[in-house]
Formats: C-alpha cells, structure tokens, sequence
C-alpha cells in the first residue's frame, strides 16, 4: 500500500446516531450491503434480525448454545450462522427458517469468514488441553479449520492446526484462507488446493501464567487481511504473568503472511490494557478499526492509520465490543456489545446486549 502525503489524512470523529438493547450479549454482528438489516448473534444462541430504523427485533434462528458468526450471503436473502453447538445453519433471511444444517465441528465453531466472492465460509475450532509436561497444547482431536462451499454448505477442505484455533479469514481476492491460535502461530492456505503456504509464530500474543495457576492463555482473538490482500492484520492481547488478570497490552500485529515477517504491531504508549477481539477496515483502507474489552487506560476501541499504525482516534465505549462492521460507504461503524449482567427486577432479567450504530465523519 502506498503511503500517503504526511500529515495529509484527517482524524475521523464517531457520532453515535442509534442505540438498541437486546435481551442477550451479542458475540457477532452482521450489516447488510445496503444497511437495512443487523443480524445480532447472542450468547443465548439467538439470532436476531434488527431493524436499524427502530431496533425491533424478531428472531430468526437459534443455536443449542452461543451464537458467534454471522454472514450474508451475496444473494442478500441467505445468511449463514455458526455457534458453540459446532453447527453452522444456513436460514432464509425472509422466512425465518432454517435452510441447512451442518455439523463442522465437534466442539466450538470459534469463529466465521466469508469470502468476498460468496464461494466459501470457514469455520474455526478446538479447545485449548495440556499436551505434555509444558503444558504445551494437544494435538487436535479434529481438523482445526474446515472450508465448505456456502451455497451447498459440502464441505470443500479439513485443514490442521494446533487448538484451539480462535480466528479465521480470507483474503479479498478470496484465493487465501489464514487461521490463528492460542499460542499465537498463523497458518495460511490456498483454497483452491488446500495446501498450507505460509506458517509462522510470534508469542507477544499469549501468555504463559505464573501467578495463580499454570497455563496458557490469550492467543489471537482477530484477523483480517489487508484491502490489498498483501498483509495480514491479527490482534488479541499482550503477554502477563497472571493471565487470570486480563492486563496485557491492547494489541495489533501486521505480518507480510508470505514469509511471516511482523512489521509493525501498537506503538508503545498508544494504548492501555486488555483483551482485544475485533478488527475492521475502513472501506477506503486508510484506516483499521481495533476493539474489544478495556482492563486499565482510556479507551476500547480505538482507530489507527494504516499507512503508519498511528493511533489516531480513541474512546471507552463502556462496554466490551465483540464485532465492528462498516458500511459499503464508510459513513456509518456498527458494533456489537455485551454489557454487565444487572440483578433481575421482579424475577425478570435486564437486557444485556446492545448494538450501536455510528455516525463515521473526517475532522
């Protein structure tokens, strides 16, 4: 990617236009291309179709444990949904049925990506048990990674990894799928072969506990490849010697995938602490999007120029931030928030999912 004149990009400002609560945590978010339908996953196994206008809800299909990742197809009527059941479902948006079931995994589906070109959705899965006296992770129990077809939901590729396997996408030209793990190491394939072209590990994304308790924890919670389908953008959070504590550095990492080369990842003093589980890039590639839950500092989501990695813009949305999307355009930044449990008020629980809706402008 080129860089830019410097000092010649503005620093966006977000306006947040609309706010809805919804009965559960929301874990994913999808936005149609002409934004006129959220689909909210929720930690209840819901699927909730929203209107942004007036943030009603209906449901639209549910899963036997949480709902994780959603995406609409090309076609705009069908979207596909995977949960913590290890199924993916394939609904029709306008009658509000399941369409098609498949069972991808044994255990999580971790996470989902669809291609660009509507041909294939990837699954993610695995649970992180000791391996060895290291407590190094066992080999998996079933392929890692599973690749099918999203309009026959055949299931096309079962690549391996080491579990648990946590983050999954494609790249733009859709001829790639990545996939990152606890222990931080990335593997890259060609979907039209299967065969792994690329592998590489970098342990400032997990950590090893110390304090308290033995184990491993964090990984890489996010990745997207950049526009030009060049670089590959993962994030999660620091190193800690008590993991339990959740106060690692806020974190992104950008690698050349062909080589596994890290060129860049936060600046030092650019961001606080805690657990990062969202990545997005603004339609125009000049800036990425970083989000997830706050732990110490000043901000959980926070907006980077992509040409340096400079955090330009930055604020704590108060709540932990599961998933941003944008618009075709650029003009609106969707998110997808859990918020804290309240008590339950005459034997009635309190909603505690929320999607917001911003207004995305240049100062």
């Amino acid at each position: 990617m080129a860089d830019p004149v410097p000092n010649s990009v503005p620093t966006p400002k977000l306006t947040r236009l609309k706010e809805f609560l919804l009965p559960s945590p929301v874990l994913g978010l999808e936005v149609s291309a002409d934004g006129r339908l959220l689909v909210a996953a929720g930690q209840d196994g819901s699927l909730l179709r929203v209107d942004p206008e007036s943030g009603t809800h209906e449901p639209l299909g549910r899963h036997d444990s949480y709902a994780r990742g959603v995406a609409l197809l090309s076609d705009g009527t069908t979207l596909v949904s995977g949960g913590y059941d290890g199924r993916l479902l394939w609904h029709d948006v306008a009658s509000r049925k399941a369409i098609r079931t498949v069972k991808a995994h044994d255990f999580w589906s971790w996470d989902l990506a669809l291609s660009r070109d509507g041909r294939w959705i990837a699954s993610c899965t695995g649970r992180y048990e000791a391996g060895g006296y290291k407590y190094e992770p066992a080999s998996e129990r079933e392929p890692s990674v599973k690749v099918f077809d999203a309009r026959s939901g055949e299931l096309r590729h079962a690549l391996p990894h080491v579990p648990p396997t946590q983050a999954v996408a494609i790249s733009p030209d859709s001829r790639h799928v990545a996939a990152g793990n606890l222990m931080g190491e990335v593997r890259v394939w060609d979907l039209e072969t299967g065969k792994q072209v690329s592998q590489w590990t970098d342990g400032d994304l997990t950590s090893w506990g110390i304090v308290k308790s033995h184990h491993y924890l964090g990984g890489i919670f996010a990745m997207t490849f950049s526009p030009d389908g060049n670089e590959l953008y993962v994030c999660g959070m620091g190193p800690m010697n008590d993991p339990m504590a959740g106060n690692g550095v806020q974190r992104w990492q950008r690698f050349d995938w062909k080589n596994g080369k890290r060129l860049d990842q936060t600046h030092e003093r650019e961001s606080g602490q805690g657990l990062m589980e969202a990545l997005a890039f603004h339609p125009s590639g000049t800036w990425f999007v970083m989000a997830g839950r706050l732990f110490q500092g000043t901000w959980n989501l926070a907006v980077f120029e992509t040409a340096t990695g400079k955090n330009v813009f930055s604020v704590d949305a108060k709540h932990r931030i599961t998933q941003v999307r944008f618009s075709p355009d650029g003009s609106r930044l969707y998110l997808s928030k859990a918020r804290g449990q309240e008590k339950p008020k005459d034997g009635k629980w309190g909603p505690a999912g929320l999607v917001e809706i911003h207004r995305w402008e240049l100062s």
